[in-house]
């Protein structure tokens, strides 16, 4: 939604434990997170329009997240 961070815990409330343990034990992971989390913040600025960049690089950011997020759920999922 729009202006809302995107978290991954609230993203995925069933895996708020795996992703703690993940940041915690699995370096790529924590690298992945972090990435995320500044992307979300970045466009969460920009929805506020604390920022105000164009439309164009907005939507390279949002795509951006949606890939991260689709690579960290896989690794969620993962065994």
């Amino acid at each position: 939604m729009l202006g809302e961070h995107h978290d991954l815990a609230h993203e995925f409330p069933e895996y708020k434990e795996r992703i703690h343990d993940l940041k915690m034990s699995d370096l790529h992971f924590a690298k992945l997170y972090q990435e995320y989390e500044k992307l979300d913040k970045e466009i969460y600025r920009i929805e506020q329009q604390i920022e105000t960049p164009s439309d164009e690089y907005t939507e390279q950011l949002k795509k951006k997240r949606a890939l991260l997020k689709d690579k960290l759920y896989a690794l969620l999922k993962s065994p």
